[in-house]
């Protein structure tokens, strides 16, 4: 182990791209995925979509390596690892959604107590989440998003009503990257996270190959570590409690990666000691990982 300054030059950017069957995520992936390597050979696809992401071969010689069911984490991790070793710089994950309802799906099968099971499972997606934020390449995850609804009260009858689209994942896995893409069915993209702060305030656009090297012009700026971020890892470090992390993550701007995983690996330790009280009964939650309220 070796004590370094923090700085943000090379950093690999660790990003997500959400929206409906038909939005076009891995065709936009793969432009981002150009414009962060200039390479078609250093960009690989892990598909799960049945080899929907051959349709694009036309934009040029990139990999694709196909992964079959059961969806584990396990195996994703194992596909990441495969990239990396082949000396690729890009990887699509294409798609993230898999992984989690691959995780829902062994949840349900399992007997006994609930918590008890989930305690077995989050780990491993954890694991999963862990290994791609500290990957040494740049990773552009996809994920798909469907029509979210609620029961409201409409002369008496409860009733359903739309209020968008969410991400099938688990709930928050926006906290885990850097940027994050909402793409329409008209292929527009808004971000609807930036620690970059490249796409702050910009109105919808189409994704094109200048995204991912404005994405890249960001990893490579020099980023010493201000006393103000110092701060920051002692404030990480000192919460006692999952809330007080997350109250800490949304008070306080960050555009450093390095940052961002300090607040991963510290939720995952408060995680391990947290009570049952102080967790999320897993009954609660629907499949795209959102609480689900009394009504619904």
């Amino acid at each position: 182990m070796q004590l370094i300054t923090a700085s943000r030059k090379n950093a690999k950017i660790k990003m997500a791209l959400q929206g409906p069957s038909g939005s076009g995520k891995t065709y936009s992936s793969l432009l981002i995925a150009f414009g962060l390597c200039n390479d078609w050979s250093k960009i690989a696809v892990i598909d799960t979509e049945n080899h929907s992401s051959e349709l694009y071969s036309h934009l040029g010689k990139y990999n694709v390596l196909h992964v079959e069911e059961p969806f584990t984490p396990e195996r994703y991790i194992e596909a990441i690892k495969l990239c990396e070793n082949g000396g690729i710089d890009v990887v699509i994950i294409d798609s993230i959604t898999h992984e989690w309802m691959n995780i829902l799906e062994a949840h349900s099968k399992m007997t006994g107590n609930s918590y008890t099971n989930w305690s077995k499972l989050t780990p491993r997606h954890n694991a999963f989440v862990n290994y791609i934020l500290q990957s040494q390449v740049h990773i552009i995850g996809t994920i798909r998003s469907k029509q979210e609804y609620v029961l409201s009260e409409k002369n008496g009858k409860q009733v359903p009503e739309k209020v968008g689209l969410k991400g099938v994942t688990r709930d928050g896995m926006d906290y885990e990257f850097t940027l994050v893409f909402e793409i329409d069915i008209k292929n527009n993209a808004i971000a609807t996270k930036d620690r970059t702060s490249i796409f702050k305030g910009t109105p919808e656009f189409v994704i094109t190959s200048k995204t991912g090297k404005m994405i890249l012009d960001w990893c490579n700026e020099g980023d010493k570590v201000s006393e103000s971020n110092k701060e920051v890892f002692k404030r990480i470090n000192s919460c006692k409690s999952l809330d007080e992390l997350l109250q800490l993550y949304y008070q306080q701007p960050v555009d450093n990666p390095t940052i961002l995983s300090a607040f991963t690996e510290k939720r995952t330790e408060l995680e391990k000691l947290a009570t049952p009280s102080q967790l999320t009964d897993p009954t609660n939650i629907k499949p795209n990982g959102k609480l689900k309220t009394a009504q619904s």
